[in-house]
């Protein structure tokens, strides 16, 4: 049976992108986004539930999220889950995170208006996604 991950989420970023380098150059940048659900229960309370995604992009992707991008933000991400696995002091540890193929830069960068910036970056030339 084949496998599949696939995620697409809409939110706010919760944080500025921070932009590294791998050894061979290559730029990841990691950004967090906040997403926001809205329901009225069976008895006519509302209710919210806020959920944070950590997401990760590399090359092109994430030169341009880290230029583009800012804590507030608004954006559309496509990519797919992907588990981290380590062992630190002698217990495992893991997280899921979002490994972005695809960036859509909703709403204009703060300061400026929306033609001065592009509306998508792709993870062209970095991960096979």
């Amino acid at each position: 049976m084949a496998s599949y991950s696939h995620v697409v989420i809409v939110g706010n970023l919760t944080r500025d992108p921070e932009l590294r380098h791998t050894p061979q150059g290559t730029a990841v940048c990691d950004i967090s986004v906040a997403v926001n659900r809205k329901w009225t229960t069976s008895g006519g309370e509302r209710k919210e539930e806020v959920s944070y995604f950590d997401c990760v992009a590399w090359a092109k992707a994430a030169e341009m999220a880290a230029k583009y991008l800012a804590k507030g933000r608004p954006v559309l991400i496509d990519g797919e889950l992907r588990q981290e696995r380590w062992e630190k002091d002698g217990a495992k540890h893991s997280r899921v995170k979002v490994h972005v193929g695809r960036i859509q830069f909703l709403g204009a960068p703060k300061g400026a208006s929306s033609e001065e910036a592009p509306q998508e970056a792709n993870a062209a030339g970095g991960d096979d996604f």
